[in-house]
């Protein structure tokens, strides 16, 4: 039997919608939203009779996975971003886990007008500006470096939004400049000033926003004696220069503040328990981290003391506030 021409065409029309159909199936594991289905020459009686026999099954409302197992991470990515369309993966799911998937739900931005049903296993985070921060990506997924600054904005403590911050600048991928033009796609983020002032440490090797975090938040704050900044020190190496010097009671702080190193938060545990040696045995240098001077401002304060003490200071130590938790040095 000869087929007419408009038969053909019609005939063509589906073959070519099935083959794209079935390349978005391989392409996003196996997740398909109605709309692709629908277009792949599927119809709703065709996806009714896949359901029942176990062929397709329904994740969210008008959002089907090919099979009717547990899903992978993968999958459940996917499907969170058809279900919230348009949308990017963030926070934690911008990047699939390592090793088994523990079930989590999955975290996608949207536009900040938007407003969606919520769904068991997504969390929907609303962004401004959101066209500008997306990379793509499969599935579609904000930058490492807009999605750090996210979180840093969304941060409780000013500790954890510098964690954000020194965990993406550990990727040999991820520059200052990277950092920076995401910064510029923030006009209004929380936190900015201390933000743009990590990129630049990064950049520059310098520790300035440690520095000023110690005068601020250690030294002033609970009464200690005003240190001596970038005191000149002659040594087998040339010049140098120590961060902050209490001359007169034989104290030196070094203030370490490597953004973007791998192991920086061990090495901040670590340096709580050296500062403890340091007050019982007199020894001149301490050297503090970001935990010391941003998260256990007033333990630091007050280990700083008992050195500062043991080695002549009379001064009094003075709370930072209501809930300090200074002890006496």
């Amino acid at each position: 039997m000869i087929e007419a021409p408009d038969e053909r065409r019609a005939r063509e029309r589906r073959e070519d919608a099935a083959r794209l159909l079935r390349a978005h199936l391989l392409m996003q594991d196996g997740v398909a939203s109605h709309a692709q289905l629908t277009a792949g020459g599927v119809t709703k009686t065709d996806i009714e009779r896949r359901l029942r026999r176990k062929e397709l099954r329904r994740v969210y409302p008008r959002i089907y996975v090919d099979h009717a197992g547990p899903m992978t991470w993968s999958q459940r990515a996917w499907a969170a971003v058809f279900y919230a369309e348009p949308a990017y993966l963030c926070w934690t799911s911008v990047e699939e886990p390592r090793g088994r998937d523990d079930g989590a739900p999955i975290h996608v931005a949207i536009d900040h007008n938007r407003r969606i049903r919520p769904q068991d296993g997504i969390v929907i985070h609303r962004m401004k500006r959101l066209e500008l921060r997306a990379y793509g990506g499969t599935p579609p997924r904000l930058s490492v470096e807009d999605n750090a600054l996210a979180m840093a904005s969304e941060a409780t403590k000013d500790i954890d939004a510098i964690a954000r911050l020194a965990d993406v600048a550990s990727r040999p991928y991820v520059t200052a400049d990277s950092l920076r033009a995401a910064l510029d796609r923030y006009p209004s983020i929380r936190r900015r000033a201390l933000l743009a002032g990590l990129v630049d440490d990064l950049e520059s090797g310098t520790h300035s926003v440690l520095e000023h975090g110690y005068l601020t938040n250690v030294e002033r704050a609970h009464g200690l004696p005003v240190g001596t900044r970038q005191a000149p020190r002659s040594g087998p190496a040339g010049n140098q220069f120590r961060d902050v010097e209490y001359a007169a009671y034989r104290l030196v702080v070094e203030l370490d503040g490597a953004v973007g190193h791998d192991s920086w938060r061990d090495q901040s545990r670590d340096a709580d328990r050296a500062l403890d040696d340091l007050a019982a045995a007199g020894t001149l240098t301490a050297c503090l981290r970001f935990h010391q001077v941003f998260d256990t401002t007033c333990q630091t304060a007050t280990r700083i003391a008992r050195i500062l003490r043991r080695n002549g200071w009379t001064g009094a130590m003075r709370a930072c506030g209501d809930d300090c938790r200074m002890k006496a040095a």
